[in-house]
């Protein structure tokens, strides 16, 4: 059984916030590893690996997006594949 981890970061002034140690081992991110930050006004914020994100793309693009999300219609399922991708484009 795999151990959670509960932690308070404070938002430097440059709105920067260090992820604890603890965390970045547990998911083994490091120095100038790319991570996707997800957002939404009533989920929340959620970072995660860029090249996890990027199979979850490929698996919608390629057609399967279903097997991972059931319940979502392909237009969705096509548009959260097109934002992972671009992602990587923004600021």
């Amino acid at each position: 059984m795999s151990k959670g981890f509960l932690a308070t970061v404070r938002l430097g002034p440059k709105g920067q916030i260090v992820i604890p140690k603890e965390v970045r081992e547990m998911f083994g991110v490091g120095p100038g590893d790319s991570l996707i930050l997800m957002a939404d006004p009533t989920r929340g914020i959620a970072l995660q690996k860029h090249d996890f994100m990027m199979k979850i793309a490929k698996t919608i693009l390629d057609g399967n997006g279903q097997t991972l999300y059931p319940k979502e219609s392909n237009s969705n399922l096509e548009a959260f594949a097109e934002a992972i991708n671009h992602a990587e484009e923004l600021p």
